[in-house]
């Protein structure tokens, strides 16, 4: 299929800054970050509501230490898949922008068909992995045999929905490529009232004294279920406004032809981009593995979902700066794409200082009330006895982790994924997988097949404030990282070579 492009007067900036067309005509800078920022800032608190319904509802259950290990050992398996999405979905907000800044909408229809079309594909070949891999994860994070049982049933349940998440977030990308953040959040709200209702009706949990009308108790099973209907949801909802023309933009069905060209673009931008991110997921699933051998070290059951814990609590803190770094990198997209590389950089600042603003507000809460945050989503001894002091830690860093947040995502809308890539690699496995391994006291078993034995840890004479090795040691490595890679994304930013990416 041959496309030419339909093209329009490119998007110019009036004398006052103010953009003459698209989705953003009339709109100042300042104006532009709150129209695109806000909606993703809800539209990510919500996704985020997923994760902390799920781990609600798993700490309610008649064995609910082994059911929040398995499905937050599971959260990470799900990370994986959204990396494919994410990579994909980077790809299309770089390419939707800088169409629409150059005013080419035919060429921002053809990457939104074939972003749909590469979007059913992944979803069913990742699904079908999820599938067939679940049990052997189970041996890498160390589960107890409870766990174990608990997890592949969820995943397994998980794996059949990966299709419709897949659509879901792809399309989710074009919207926001395209200067439309309103649509994802409304999307959000649909996914997280079928999530609710349905998980806690099929899992048979009680919440503030309410019982399920339907009578049913299967747990984990309904808790995955919720889940994946919440994606189907979602899915239909966005494919609607896709093929509504509402973005300035339209799914055609004719779009989602193979044309080759676009999904060479696409790949050439995804692949750097899933690069980073699973090369930072392999990082973090070595962090996680800590987690379990810690576990089975200190013979404490239940650290894994502490640590999941605070992870799902940490989230919503960073959701600020996320949204603000979507907003971010829309921006950056479509100045490059007028040519105005100096409103581009202007649009970061601005952004990355509101980010810091936020998120180091709600750095001050984590800090201030730690054990009743915590007390929100369990109210199991050992999470109660953990999980504050990680928030505390992670409360410490929220500025600069906002500071990163923004200009990573700036950088990859800008379509500089490459150094992003380099960037993140290097922080993931020359600072963060070093001081998790020293700082935690974790000891490494060597497989069978390697000979066997134990990497005994050095137990060097070091602690920090005063604190014995351990989960919370953990964390103030994975802390200690986040400032580091602020410093490295910010020398980036001022060093001005993500201008001039090419897309």
């Amino acid at each position: 299929m041959v496309v030419g492009p339909t093209t329009i007067t490119p998007a110019k900036m009036a004398d006052d800054e103010r953009f003459k067309t698209g989705r953003l005509a009339g709109l100042s800078m300042w104006s532009a970050i709150f129209i695109l920022a806000w909606p993703v800032i809800i539209e990510s608190m919500l996704n985020s509501l997923v994760g902390l319904v799920d781990t609600k509802l798993s700490a309610g259950l008649e064995d609910g230490v082994a059911a929040t290990d398995a499905i937050g050992g599971a959260s990470y398996i799900m990370w994986l898949m959204g990396l494919v999405f994410m990579a994909l979905g980077v790809g299309a907000t770089a390419l939707i922008s800088r169409s629409i800044g150059k005013g080419r909408v035919g060429v921002a229809n053809v990457v939104l068909g074939q972003t749909l079309t590469l979007s059913m594909i992944s979803g069913v070949v990742v699904g079908i992995l999820v599938w067939v891999l679940a049990p052997g994860v189970t041996v890498l994070l160390k589960m107890t045999p409870e766990a174990t049982v608990l997890f592949t049933e969820y995943m397994r349940i998980i794996a059949i929905g990966v299709p419709a998440a897949s659509v879901l977030f792809s399309l989710i990308a074009c919207s926001r490529g395209a200067g439309d953040s309103v649509s994802p959040m409304k999307v959000m709200i649909v996914r997280n009232i079928f999530n609710m209702v349905i998980s806690w009706a099929c899992s048979g949990v009680e919440i503030f004294g309410m019982v399920s009308p339907l009578g049913l108790d299967w747990g984990v099973s309904g808790i995955a279920l919720g889940t994946i209907l919440g994606d189907l949801a979602g899915a239909l909802f966005i494919l609607h406004k896709a093929r509504s023309g509402t973005w300035g933009i339209q799914l055609k069905a004719i779009r989602m032809r193979p044309h080759t060209h676009t999904v060479i673009r696409l790949v050439k931008l995804g692949i750097p981009n899933f690069m980073e991110t699973f090369g930072l997921w392999v990082g973090n699933f070595f962090i996680i593995a800590f987690v379990g051998l810690l576990g089975a070290q200190m013979a404490t059951e239940g650290l894994l979902g502490a640590h999941i814990i605070g992870i799902r609590i940490e989230a919503f803190s960073f959701m600020p700066g996320f949204g603000v770094g979507m907003a971010a990198a829309t921006l950056a997209g479509q100045y490059l794409g007028i040519g105005r590389p100096d409103l581009a950089k202007k649009a970061v600042w601005r952004c990355t200082l509101i980010a810091a603003g936020m998120m180091g507000f709600f750095g001050i809460l984590l800090m201030v009330f730690p054990w009743q945050i915590t007390a929100m989503l369990s109210t199991q001894p050992i999470h109660l006895q953990e999980v504050p002091s990680l928030l505390v830690v992670c409360g410490v860093v929220q500025i600069p982790f906002a500071v990163g947040i923004v200009l990573r995502a700036a950088m990859r809308g800008a379509g500089d994924v490459k150094v992003v890539m380099a960037l993140t690699w290097t922080a993931t496995y020359g600072v963060r997988l070093p001081l998790a391994y020293f700082l935690s006291g974790v000891d490494i078993p060597i497989p069978d097949f390697l000979g066997g034995g134990m990497v005994m840890n050095p137990d060097l004479p070091m602690q920090w404030f005063g604190l014995e090795p351990g989960l919370t040691m953990l964390w103030i490595a994975l802390c200690s990282d986040m400032v580091i890679r602020a410093v490295f994304f910010a020398m980036r930013f001022f060093q001005g070579g993500w201008v001039k990416a090419k897309v």
